[in-house]
């Protein structure tokens, strides 16, 4: 006569999976978050290098307006990204989101300014920031889908709501580097080179 035995509805190991997935695609979140951020929180910093003018207010304008493209891009970037997580996964998607923000990062830090490369300056930051946009736009989606995919159906809500609190986490990432360098660099540093670190 044999004996049967339950088995315990939460496997650990499962658990443990879909936790490491929360984590892998919530660090990936936080990073897009920051990418994107810190460039509006470093623009006070960067603007004439690429809008140089007479008129600081007019500087920032510009800068900020690039600011805004990025989001011009998102609606593009989740439906890009939305098929191409259909067709290849939610993991190869999220990974390329991420490799692209990278990229946009990496572009902005070692762009030449408009005195070294006159208009072609501005035109490369709208392109990184173009590349940014579409990328965040792509990672927002596939992250919240792949969150609730992941989630068992009792704690769907709670697993997909890391999304939010990593974003915000880059938000606030962003803040924290620009507070930790103002108060270790000069304004000087900060508005000659210092600017391109965050990035």
């Amino acid at each position: 006569m044999s004996v049967s035995v339950p088995i315990s509805a939460v496997d650990p190991h499962d658990t443990r999976r879909r936790v490491m997935a929360i984590v892998a695609s919530s660090s990936g979140n936080l990073v897009e978050w920051y990418d994107f951020y810190a460039y509006s929180f470093f623009s006070l910093y960067f603007a004439h290098h690429f809008f140089p003018s007479d008129n600081r207010t007019a500087e920032l304008l510009s800068a900020a307006g690039v600011f805004a493209a990025g989001f011009l891009m998102r609606p593009i970037g989740g439906w890009l990204f939305g098929r191409l997580a259909d067709r290849k996964g939610r993991r190869f998607s999220m990974l390329l989101s991420v490799l692209m923000m990278c990229g946009g990062s990496l572009l902005i830090a070692i762009l030449p300014t408009y005195e070294t490369a006159g208009i072609l300056a501005p035109a490369l930051l709208v392109a990184a920031r173009l590349l940014q946009g579409l990328s965040v736009g792509g990672e927002y989606g596939t992250s919240a889908t792949y969150m609730s995919e992941v989630a068992t159906s009792r704690h769907r809500g709670f697993f997909a709501s890391f999304q939010y609190v990593t974003l915000i986490g880059g938000q606030l990432l962003a803040v924290l580097v620009v507070v930790a360098l103002e108060q270790t660099l000069s304004t000087d540093a900060l508005r000659g080179w210092a600017w391109r670190i965050p990035s």
